[in-house]
C-alpha cells in the first residue's frame, strides 16, 4: 500500500487521514504524539472511531522510516515551509507535496524551492478539533486539485481519484491558481468576521452580521477584477462574489472556522496568509481597502491580548 503522511494533525489533516485510513497507509505527524485512537464525528452526528497511526516529527527524524508516495502538508500557512523543513532530509527530492493551506502564501514559495511535483488543493469541507482525540466533520463540500504551472495533471488525476473514493470527493483542474483566489476570497469574507464576532459560519446571515458581510465581498471583488480572477458561480463582479460567500455560508453553516478556532485556542491566526495577499494587491493597483485592513487591525489587536 502507499503510504501518506499528513504532516500537521489540525482539523483537515485528521479529516484526510480518517478518510484514507481504509485504503491507503497514514500517518499523522505533528510537534508531538497523538492518541492513536481517534474519533470523527460525521455531518449527521454519526461518531466513528478509527485508530491511526501518530508520530511526533522527531521521531520521524531518529528512525528514517521507508519515504511516503505522499506528504500532505496541511499545517497553518505560516507554519508550512518550517513543517516541511523539519522532515525534509526524510523525503527523496521526488516526493510529491499537496499543500492544503488557505490563502496564498506558502504555495508560490513552495512550488518554487521544492524540487518535485508541489500540487495546492482547496476544499470546502468544513471540519473542527474537539481535542486530542476528536475532529468534527462539520460540513460537505468540493475539493480541487493541481499544480500552479499545470505540469503534473496525471498526479492531480490519481490524487484526486484516490480521494473521491475515500469519499472525499475530489477534482483535478488546470486552473488551481484561479481557485486559490476564489477559496482567498471566500476565507477573506468569513473567518475573520466569524473569529472577532465569535459565530460560527451560519450566523453571518443574520441582520447583525450580513452588512460587514457585503463590506468586505465589495472590496474582495474589486481586488480580483484587477487581478483578473472571476467567481466560479458563472455570475460576475460582486454578485457574483456574494452568491458565492453565502452558499459557503449556507454548506458550511454549522462549522467553527480556523481563525475562529485559533481565536479560541488564543493562538496566531492566518490573517497574513488571508487577508495580506488581498491588501498587498489593492495596494498595488491604488486600490482602497479600507475594510480589509479594519479586520486586520481589529484581529492583530486581538492576537496581542493572548
Amino acid at each position: 500500500m502507499t503510504t501518506h503522511w499528513m504532516l500537521g494533525p489540525g482539523a483537515i489533516g485528521r479529516l484526510l487521514a480518517h478518510s484514507l485510513a481504509p485504503f491507503v497507509e497514514v500517518a499523522v505527524i505533528g510537534r508531538r504524539e497523538l492518541p492513536t485512537r481517534q474519533v470523527l464525528t460525521t455531518p449527521e452526528g454519526e461518531a466513528r472511531d478509527q485508530y491511526l497511526t501518530s508520530l511526533a516529527a522527531k521521531q520521524l527524524v531518529a528512525n528514517a522510516p521507508k519515504p511516503p508516495a505522499f506528504v500532505h502538508i496541511t499545517t497553518k500557512a505560516m507554519a508550512a515551509e518550517a513543517a516541511l523543513s523539519s522532515i525534509a532530509s526524510l523525503l527523496p527530492p521526488s516526493t510529491p507535496l499537496v499543500l492544503w493551506q488557505n490563502g496564498f502564501y506558502a504555495q508560490p514559495r513552495i512550488t518554487q524551492t521544492w524540487p518535485g511535483p508541489v500540487l495546492c488543493a482547496t476544499t470546502t469541507q468544513g471540519a473542527y478539533l474537539t481535542g486530542d482525540d476528536g475532529v468534527v466533520h462539520a460540513g460537505r463540500g468540493p475539493t480541487f486539485i493541481g499544480d500552479l504551472d499545470n505540469q503534473h495533471p496525471g498526479l492531480a488525476e490519481f490524487l484526486a481519484a484516490l480521494l473521491s473514493e475515500a469519499g472525499f470527493p475530489a477534482t483535478a483542474v488546470g486552473d488551481i491558481r484561479s481557485r486559490l483566489w476564489q477559496k482567498l476570497a471566500v476565507n477573506a469574507v468569513i473567518n475573520p468576521l466569524v473569529a472577532l464576532h465569535g459565530v460560527r459560519n451560519g450566523e453571518l446571515r443574520g441582520d447583525a452580521y450580513s452588512g460587514r458581510v457585503v463590506a468586505v465581498v465589495k472590496e474582495v471583488a474589486a481586488i480580483l477584477a484587477k487581478e483578473g480572477v472571476v467567481p466560479p458561480s458563472g455570475s460576475e463582479g460582486e454578485a457574483g462574489w456574494l452568491a458565492l460567500v453565502w452558499q459557503v455560508v449556507e454548506n458550511t453553516a454549522n462549522n467553527k472556522a480556523s481563525m475562529l478556532q485559533d481565536m479560541e485556542a488564543k493562538r496566531p491566526t492566518e490573517r497574513g496568509a488571508i487577508l495580506g495577499p488581498l491588501i498587498e494587491s489593492a495596494e498595488r493597483h491604488g486600490l482602497g481597502c479600507e475594510v480589509l485592513k479594519g479586520l486586520d487591525q481589529e484581529l492583530a489587536l486581538l492576537e496581542a491580548g493572548f
